[in-house]
């Protein structure tokens, strides 16, 4: 791995969301790093080279390299490559999983990125990132400006760092949980990223406490990519008004089924399992019904 010290180098004048981003990068690893930026790379400098100087973390460089999907890198894609996964396991995540997390957070965070800095074909984070950049007729210094929005870069990326352990530390109890269901409804002692670990299963619901107080449930995705669940709540709920529920469902409790059918709110823990084991007979019984005819 590139040693790191406490100075690293880029270019100056206008800035992009990608050495902007690299910057934060490698002000998150070392905190005491200064960004120094100019138009020449001295030959005695020795500190890290991003963005300028064709180095190893200079992608305008004509054999700049590619990921395996093709994706062309930029500078901040090749800062995370070098540095992205030992920084997740100093954030808490095992090897296994830092490997897995830093793949995912290149190809959802880092690439768009690296494409519109390669291409230009727009990007909304950098759009607002390039923002920070002086106007033609301002007066501000562009390294402070620079600074400015390395700021920002650092909030945005230490917050997707943050998410990403946090997601580690819901996955153990999710699991947990999953464990001591019946296999269909998966009751969490508090609310916590889920997805990764139910929609898999076989669990059909999960219920947990509500920060307006009661519980929700809410129906499990038939995969991450689609919002088409393993089961709804039953159609004569949807939409309806937290006077008409308990008439209409026998749920005493219930005071809200979202019209898409996927989220429910209850007053307390029992009445949100029972809204789940009537919305899953309702969906056997349509099932026997089709199969019989």
């Amino acid at each position: 791995m590139t040693e790191l010290n406490d100075y690293a180098m880029t270019h100056g004048g206008k800035f992009h969301a990608d050495d902007v981003f690299s910057a934060a990068l490698l002000k998150i690893i070392n905190p005491n790093i200064k960004i120094i930026r100019t138009f020449e790379v001295p030959d005695d400098f020795e500190g890290l080279v991003f963005d300028i100087g064709g180095g190893k973390f200079d992608h305008h460089q004509e054999d700049s390299p590619n990921r395996e999907n093709g994706m062309p890198y930029a500078a901040f894609g090749l800062l995370w490559k070098e540095f992205g996964k030992n920084l997740l396991c100093k954030a808490g995540c095992t090897p296994e999983q830092a490997e897995a997390e830093a793949l995912r957070l290149d190809e959802k965070f880092i690439q768009p990125l690296d494409e519109d800095d390669n291409t230009g074909c727009g990007n909304q984070l950098a759009g607002i990132i390039g923002l920070f950049n002086p106007t033609w007729d301002s007066n501000e210094n562009s390294d402070v400006c620079f600074e400015q929005a390395v700021k920002i870069a650092d909030i945005i990326l230490n917050k997707k760092i943050d998410s990403i352990v946090s997601a580690q530390r819901a996955k153990i109890l999710v699991e947990e949980a999953l464990k001591k269901s019946d296999g269909k409804i998966v009751i969490l002692p508090q609310f916590a990223p889920w997805k990764h670990v139910l929609v898999p299963s076989d669990a059909q619901f999960v219920v947990y406490p509500s920060q307006r107080g009661g519980y929700n449930a809410q129906v499990i995705p038939m995969d991450l990519d689609t919002k088409e669940s393993k089961c709804d709540f039953p159609e004569e709920w949807a939409g309806k008004t937290e006077e008409q529920l308990p008439l209409i469902s026998g749920v005493e409790t219930l005071t809200f089924c979202h019209k898409g059918r996927f989220l429910i709110s209850v007053k307390n823990i029992k009445d949100a399992v029972k809204a789940c084991e009537i919305a899953l007979k309702q969906k056997e019984a349509a099932e026997t019904e089709v199969n019989e005819n």
